[in-house]
C-alpha cells in the first residue's frame, strides 16, 4: 500500500498543474490573482482563514499502525484512526487533487543538519504554500537538487471529510501517518495546522535519536549564553525571545541534542494582536514584503494593518522568515542552555511574576504546564481558561509526557541550567479585576535572570506555591514581585491561591500518580 500511495502522489503531481518551489513574488502574485488575500502598505499579504481562526484539536488524529501503537500516548490529544479509514481518505484526497492547481514546497525541519527532516508540502492555496516557505527551512539550490522528502504534508482546505466514510469527527481533519510518512489536512484554512503537524512529527522522531524536542523559543547573549523560553501560545515566547540585546535562534520549536539546541523551523509565527512599534519593535519591523498575515483588519483604502482590532479574531498572526529579526542566528543552532524560563499567562493573578525553581520544582511545573488558554488560540475559546498542558505543549506530543520530562531533567543536571517560572499574566487580581503584567516589568525580570542579577539577592518562599520569590529585582517595584501585595482584597487572594493550588494537585495526581517524589515539589493548600 505504501509504494502504491507514493506512486499515486507522484502521478498526481505530474498530471496536475503543480508548481514547485516558487519564489515569494511568484506566490504573492498567484495568491492575489486567485483572490486569496490583499497586499498591505508594507508588502505583506493579509489572508482570512474563514470560520477557523485557530487550531482544531478535536479533529487531530494519529493512524494506529503496528510500529507505533505501543509508543503513542493515546487519548484526546492523540486520537487513533484506523489504517483503512486513513487509506480511504488519502485516496479520496489524491483523486480530488488531480483536477486542481497545486503548489509544492520542498524544504526541511531542523536547522542542525545531523537531525533535520526533509519535507514536502503540497498545497491547494498559493498563500498556504507561501506560509510553508516562510515557516520551514528553505533549501539552497544545491540542497534542492538532491532533496528527497521523508515526510509529506498534503493540505486541501476545500476538501471536506465524510465522518461516516473517513472515521473523522467532522469535515475537518489533521491526520498523521508515521508509517506512510504523510500528514493529511483538510476542511480548515488555518495555516498553523501545517507547522504544528510537522512539530508533532518531530516530537516523535527526535526523542528516538536522544534529542529532546521542545515547545520553546531560544536566543543567545553576547557572551554566547543560551536561554530557552517555554510556554503555550499567548504566554510571550515570541515577544520575550525577540530581544534587541540578544540573537534569536527561533521563536517556537527547538531540539536539544548532545551538541546543543537548534531551531526546528526557519521562520516565526508571531501573534500580532495589539502589536506596536514601541512595544515590540523587532516583530513590527520584521513584518514586510512576503510576510503572511492572518485575519488582520486591513483598511481597504490605506492598506494599513490595524493590529489593535480583533474584528476577525484575537489570534491574529504574522509569519515571516527568522532572518527578518536583526541579528538572528543563521543557521539556527546554539550551545547548551544556561537559563530555562517557563512562561505562564496566569489569568487568576496569583502566580508570582518571577520565581526560581529547584530541579524538582522545575520537573513539577514542566509536567504540569500550567497557563491560561487565551481567547482565539483554538476554536470555541472566547475567554481565558485555566489549563494544564504537559511540557507546555501537550497538543503536539505523541509520546507520554514523562518521556520528555525525564530527558529535560537529565539535561538540567548535566548542564547545570538555572530555571525560572515567569508569569506574564495578571497582577492585582484575576481577569476583570486586575491588569496584565506590564511588558516592561517582565522584560526587566527576564533580563535580570539571564544576566545572573538574581543569583545574589534575597528570596522569600511563597507560602502556597513553595517557589523562591526574589525580594528585589532591577527595574521592578518590590510590591509587584509579591502577588499578594498587589491585591486590594488579601482574603480574596488567599482563597484564589488555594483554589489554584488545589487544581495543580488534582491535575498532577490524576495524570502522574506514580511521580510521588516530584509531586512533593508542588503547591500546598493552606
Amino acid at each position: 500500500m505504501e509504494i502504491k500511495t507514493v506512486k499515486r502522489l507522484s502521478e498526481v503531481l505530474a498530471n496536475a498543474n503543480a508548481r514547485k518551489n516558487l519564489s515569494v513574488s511568484q506566490l504573492i502574485e498567484e495568491a492575489i490573482k486567485r483572490g486569496e488575500g490583499v497586499l498591505t502598505d508594507k508588502g505583506a499579504i493579509n489572508t482570512l482563514t474563514g470560520k477557523f481562526t485557530g487550531r482544531s484539536p478535536k479533529d487531530k488524529f494519529v493512524v494506529d499502525e503496528p510500529s507505533i501503537h505501543d509508543k503513542i500516548n493515546w487519548g484526546k490529544t492523540n486520537q487513533p484512526i484506523t489504517i483503512d479509514k486513513f487509506d480511504a481518505l488519502h485516496a479520496d484526497v489524491l483523486n480530488y487533487l488531480e483536477s486542481k492547481d497545486l503548489f509544492v514546497f520542498d524544504g526541511f525541519a531542523g536547522a542542525d543538519t545531523n537531525y533535520r527532516l526533509p519535507i514536502r508540502v503540497v498545497n491547494e492555496f498559493a498563500w498556504h504554500n507561501l506560509f510553508a516557505r516562510q515557516l520551514f527551512i528553505r533549501p539552497t539550490e544545491e540542497e534542492l537538487a538532491s532533496h528527497e522528502a521523508e515526510f509529506t504534508v498534503i493540505y486541501v482546505p476545500n476538501f471536506k471529510a465524510n465522518p461516516e466514510v473517513h472515521g473523522t469527527n467532522s469535515e475537518t481533519f489533521i491526520i498523521i501517518s508515521f508509517e506512510k510518512k504523510t500528514v493529511l489536512i483538510g476542511g480548515t484554512e488555518y495555516a498553523g495546522e501545517m507547522k504544528k503537524s510537522i512539530f508533532s512529527v518531530m516530537n516523535m522522531l527526535l526523542p528516538e535519536r536522544n534529542v529532546l524536542s521542545m515547545h520553546c523559543s531560544a536566543n543567545i547573549g553576547r557572551d554566547g549564553d543560551v536561554a530557552l523560553f517555554f510556554g503555550l501560545s499567548g504566554t510571550g515566547k515570541t515577544t520575550l525571545s525577540a530581544d534587541p540585546d540578544r540573537q534569536l535562534i527561533g521563536d517556537d520549536e527547538h531540539g536539544w541534542s548532545d551538541q546543543g539546541v537548534f531551531n526546528i523551523e526557519g521562520g516565526c509565527y508571531a501573534k500580532c494582536i495589539n502589536l506596536s512599534e514601541q512595544g515590540e519593535p523587532q516583530i513590527w519591523n520584521a513584518i514586510g514584503y512576503g510576510t503572511v498575515l492572518e485575519n488582520v483588519d486591513v483598511d481597504a483604502d490605506t492598506r494599513r494593518a490595524n493590529y489593535d482590532s480583533d474584528k476577525y479574531t484575537e489570534n491574529t498572526r504574522a509569519a515571516y522568515p527568522v532572518e527578518m529579526i536583526p541579528g538572528a542566528v543563521i543557521p539556527g543552532v546554539g550551545g547548551h542552555p544556561n537559563v530555562i524560563i517557563f512562561l505562564t499567562a496566569d489569568s487568576t493573578g496569583v502566580i508570582p511574576p518571577i520565581s526560581k525553581l529547584s530541579k524538582e520544582q522545575a520537573m513539577y511545573h514542566f509536567l504540569s504546564g500550567y497557563t491560561s488558554k487565551m481567547a482565539g488560540t483554538e476554536r470555541g475559546v472566547t475567554a481565558p481558561q485555566s489549563e494544564f498542558s504537559a511540557c507546555f505543549g501537550s497538543p503536539f506530543l505523541p509520546l507520554r509526557p514523562v518521556v520528555y520530562a525525564e530527558m529535560l531533567g537529565k539535561k538540567i543536571d548535566e548542564f547545570n541550567a538555572r530555571v525560572y517560572l515567569v508569569n506574564t499574566g495578571w497582577t492585582g487580581g484575576p481577569v476583570g479585576t486586575g491588569s496584565r503584567m506590564k511588558l516592561a516589568y517582565t522584560r526587566a525580570m527576564v533580563t535580570a535572570a539571564l544576566h545572573g542579577d538574581l543569583e545574589n539577592v534575597e528570596y522569600a518562599v511563597d507560602p502556597v506555591f513553595g517557589v523562591q520569590v526574589p525580594t528585589t529585582c532591577p527595574g521592578v517595584p518590590a510590591d509587584v514581585l509579591q502577588p499578594r501585595n498587589t491585591w486590594a482584597n488579601k482574603d480574596a487572594y488567599d482563597q484564589e491561591a488555594n483554589r489554584l493550588a488545589g487544581l495543580f494537585q488534582e491535575n498532577f495526581s490524576k495524570k502522574f500518580p506514580d511521580a510521588t517524589t516530584i509531586a512533593q515539589a508542588g503547591p500546598k493548600v493552606k
